[in-house]
């Protein structure tokens, strides 16, 4: 599921974290690689992987590692998945 598809594209990223965790959300997926230096993530229940591209194309080549970054995450975690 999207931001896009729930409406919710235009919330700035702490009212979407916000809302996310709201709606019992568990992970974040994202490619803003500016989040962890504009939010507090210290109090969040919701786990953040942080995608170093925006190239689908790119992420498709490195689903094994996304997957493995889905699969080790837990609440309140952040990660950063570089892919080439």
């Amino acid at each position: 599921m999207t931001a896009y598809e729930r409406g919710w594209s235009k919330l700035k990223n702490g009212e979407l974290l916000d809302i996310a965790e709201k709606e019992g959300f568990e992970l974040l997926i994202t490619t803003d690689l500016n989040l962890r230096h504009q939010q507090n993530l210290q109090a969040r229940r919701i786990a953040i992987i942080v995608l170093s591209t925006p190239s689908w194309r790119r992420i498709q080549r490195a689903i094994p590692a996304v997957v493995q970054a889905v699969d080790a995450a837990s609440p309140g975690s952040y990660v950063q998945v570089e892919i080439p």
